[in-house]
């Protein structure tokens, strides 16, 4: 992925202390020429935590741009990134369990904020155990010891919490601890979904960073800043059956986040919709 001179040269602050480096710096160094470095000195856990013992202060946009802001104040640059990820049910048919992960980077100097983003099926399971046998069978079927777990006594909302457990030995002695612990004589197990702790989730990291890679590659035709992208999407594709417009998209808008310039761009590559998705076809 080629890059335009722009950031080439630049530092760029990245706080996080959760190896988020090890996949956003590769992907943007390579695609812009610029040098992503980690930021230290800032518990990133203070503004939230999956295991729910702190909550989380804002949207996840918010808290992303809270951590590069901060990343940026420690390390004096005017450029900053930071992301933030969070888990639920996948929006399809809501069933699976889904990793979204957002990106943001901040430019102080030309005064605009680009993000990527980037969803995936997650590695986010829970269980509340009854004994060792059902701990280690979770263990096996989640990806441990690549996949760290978190143990808590009795149930999810227990604040006797032990994270980052990563081999086969600490497991076992933090069950022990917790069965003794749990007045149900539950142990509550969850896959560790920090970024370092979870390799599905690094991997969908990355891929927001080859999307926001690719929005800060995109020039705006007016103003020349980055981040001209995908701004609305018109729906209207005629049905190749009867011609009626679909919802399906026929055009998609691109705009620029600073002079507003907009460019309409029809889909080239699909000049009909499918029966199948018209509403005069299939009433």
């Amino acid at each position: 992925m080629p890059y335009d001179g722009l950031y080439r040269g630049q530092r760029v602050a990245l706080l996080t202390q959760h190896g988020k480096e090890r996949v956003i710096a590769p992907v943007l160094d390579e695609a812009l020429g610029c040098r992503v470095g980690r930021v230290t000195g800032y518990d990133t856990d203070r503004l939230g935590t999956f295991t729910r013992d702190i909550a989380r202060a804002g949207t996840q946009l918010e808290a992303a741009r809270a951590k590069a802001r901060i990343g940026m104040e420690l390390s004096g640059l005017p450029l900053g990134l930071a992301s933030e990820g969070a888990f639920g049910l996948d929006p399809f048919a809501g069933m699976l369990p889904w990793n979204v992960e957002r990106l943001i980077f901040i430019d102080d100097l030309l005064d605009i904020e680009v993000t990527g983003t980037a969803q995936a099926a997650a590695n986010s399971a829970q269980l509340l155990a009854a004994s060792w046998g059902e701990v280690e069978k979770f263990a096996r079927a989640s990806g441990f010891p690549e996949h760290h777990l978190v143990l808590r006594p009795e149930g999810e909302n227990d604040m006797r919490i032990r994270k980052g457990l990563a081999g086969w030995p600490e497991l076992e002695a933090a069950y022990a601890l917790a069965i003794c612990e749990s007045p149900n004589k539950r142990v509550f197990v969850e896959v560790d979904l920090r970024a370092h702790a979870n390799p599905t989730r690094l991997s969908t990291i990355r891929l927001a960073a080859v999307d926001l890679a690719r929005r800060l590659s995109s020039r705006c035709p007016a103003c020349s800043l980055p981040g001209f992208w995908l701004f609305e999407s018109i729906p209207g594709l005629p049905c190749r059956a009867c011609g009626v417009p679909t919802r399906e998209v026929r055009a998609e808008i691109y705009g620029c986040l600073k002079c507003g310039h907009r460019v309409t761009r029809e889909r080239a590559e699909r000049e009909w919709a499918d029966p199948g998705h018209c509403d005069g076809c299939n009433p």
